[in-house]
């Protein structure tokens, strides 16, 4: 009885965050299909406008139109707020709100029980602490970020353009959102290493997690991290260095543009490559001009994604990082799975198994019905709809030039994998479920099956 009363509750939750997000989405198609959001004033396809919101809320990035060409600046803000409440969450700034009003001083279990869904905790005692890291670490990075970026834009723009794009291009990179002002991204930044590498510490900065970037502040006091965060660091630097390592080789560490860039800045766009399909979606290089084999890295890195209770989307680095000690294990013939002279449950391993197993069935599902709807042109194979996929999924924002030639059908496909890459398989199916879990005392005799 307790745990169907559990399961209920949670359903709740589920439901609360997911109309919540919805609810967002509204306010912004509302908001960008006012005459004023674009340059013209003339006001913007509907499918059109429900996609750009539904991107700027899921902090993807995908754009049906140039977000530099079309918006106005009153547009261009809208989805500013929207991706900086979407990455952080719309219950961390409703009860930042009502602090500010004094409304209340303190949380209400429910806020509190929202709170801990939306930022992934584990313990609902972690509410209030994380909520002021998150709160805190989102400030700092983005204030320093906007410093650090107009220390280069305001002498190449002046003062109002260049701090305008230091604000815009800093909470972009920090909430992994992939929407910018310049009209094509960061390619007319390949030669600036410093802008490039400022936008790599805030794109790492926003998708490591807060509990990690918690774990790591209190280090000093606690002289130790937790196994989640432990996991995530040795799971986020490998993918980094391997993925840096075979971009290396793929791409031959861009030579052809040996005569246009130096070997630093080339290097330095090698490891942008690396970090920005961790969800970011931002570039410096064409994706069209990539190899197929850094493309399918891409794909690798843009399905994996960023940390549980961070802005990145995917399947998560925690979840990659399990199956992958978990399969060791095996081929080891150890029945445990251990890391970090700890051992992870099973509920955990079969909860990983799970979510991958969903995963793949959604991007299957939605790869099958694009391929019927949306046309892939002379040069290109199915990589250019299954790319477009697990961009949506993953929150990146990355295309291969798909996004502004979808189909009303391909378009809606397309928001509804960027919702639940954003807001999660297990949020979005609770939320969806109506039915009771019921738990069976009767168990029939186990057998094995040939696997493999």
């Amino acid at each position: 009885m307790k745990k169907l009363v559990k399961l209920n509750f949670f359903n709740t939750l589920s439901k609360k965050m997911v109309f919540g997000f919805i609810l967002l989405i509204i306010l912004g198609t509302i908001l960008l299909s006012l005459p004023i959001a674009t340059v013209h004033q003339q006001g913007t396809a509907f499918i059109d406008v429900v996609f750009t919101a539904a991107s700027a809320t899921c902090i993807t990035g995908l754009t049906v139109v140039n977000t530099a060409a079309h918006w106005s600046i009153f547009g261009q803000l809208v989805i500013l707020g929207m991706a900086e409440i979407g990455a952080l969450g719309y219950m961390t700034f409703a009860v930042l709100l009502f602090n500010i009003i004094r409304r209340h001083r303190n949380m209400g279990l429910s806020t509190q029980l929202l709170v801990k869904e939306s930022l992934n905790l584990e313990n609902l005692s972690d509410t209030k602490s994380v909520m002021k890291y998150v709160i805190g670490l989102s400030a700092f990075f983005q204030i320093g970020g906007v410093f650090l970026l107009a220390w280069d834009f305001v002498p190449r723009f002046g003062w109002k353009r260049g701090l305008y794009v230091s604000v815009y291009h800093s909470v972009m990179s920090f909430c992994n959102a992939g929407f910018d002002v310049f009209g094509n991204s960061l390619m007319a930044f390949q030669n600036d290493s410093y802008v490039l590498i400022v936008t790599i510490i805030l794109i790492v900065g926003g998708g490591l997690g807060f509990l990690v970037w918690r774990d790591l502040l209190l280090y000093h006091e606690r002289k130790r991290l937790s196994l989640n965060s432990k996991l995530t660091l040795t799971t986020t630097g490998t993918l980094f260095v391997l993925g840096f390592v075979i971009l290396l080789v793929t791409e031959g560490n861009l030579s052809s543009l040996a005569g246009k860039m130096s070997w630093v800045n080339r290097t330095v766009n090698t490891l942008f490559l690396s970090v920005t399909p961790r969800t970011a979606g931002i570039i410096t290089l064409p994706t069209d001009s990539l190899h197929s084999g850094s493309v399918f890295l891409i794909m690798i890195l843009m399905f994996v994604g960023g940390t549980p209770g961070s802005t990145a989307g995917g399947i998560k680095t925690t979840t990659f990082g399990v199956l992958m000690l978990q399969s060791i294990a095996q081929l080891r013939g150890r029945e445990d799975v251990e890391f970090s002279k700890r051992r992870f449950s099973q509920a955990n391993i079969s909860r990983a198994l799970l979510l991958v197993f969903l995963a793949s069935i959604v991007i299957t599902l939605a790869t099958l019905v694009l391929t019927q709807t949306e046309k892939i042109p002379q040069g290109y194979g199915l990589e250019y709809i299954v790319f477009e996929v697990l961009s949506a999924f993953g929150t990146v924002g990355l295309s291969l030039g798909l996004t502004p030639h979808l189909t009303v059908i391909g378009k809606v496909i397309i928001m509804i994998l960027m919702f639940v890459g954003r807001v999660g398989i297990f949020t979005s199916l609770y939320a969806l479920s109506k039915r009771q879990t019921r738990v069976s005392r009767l168990r029939y005799p186990e057998e094995n099956i040939l696997i493999g």
